[in-house]
């Protein structure tokens, strides 16, 4: 499935939506891109939201942490928002869910920051 995505900010952080499966194919690089230009305008915050992304596979994982690791050599922090069943299992299997914050949903990371 093709990966789609749209960006939005507000008050509290940068927001990327995405929508398929997350390969890191060619669109990967425009969403390091992404990071990179919000840093660049100020971000500390950026909230990746995987509710409609289905799979994640070794280059999708490098993508995240790629993007992580950029936030954090700027002081700044990647969060996660409403992973489905299959992805929370993989991010518990890698343990990535020890280095990034996982919320339930954009919303309720709204509510808790």
């Amino acid at each position: 499935m093709k990966l789609n995505y749209q960006t939005e900010k507000d008050e509290k952080a940068y927001y990327l939506h995405i929508q398929g499966d997350l390969i890191g194919d060619e669109v990967g690089p425009k969403l390091v891109e992404i990071v990179s230009d919000a840093i660049q305008e100020g971000a500390k915050t950026f909230v990746v939201n995987l509710s409609e992304v289905r799979y994640i596979s070794s280059s999708g994982i490098g993508l995240l942490i790629t993007m992580l690791t950029k936030m954090r050599n700027v002081g700044g922090e990647v969060y996660l928002t409403a992973p489905s069943e299959h992805v929370k299992k993989l991010l518990i299997i890698t343990k990535l869910n020890n280095i990034f914050t996982v919320f339930d949903s954009v919303e309720d990371f709204r509510a808790k920051n």
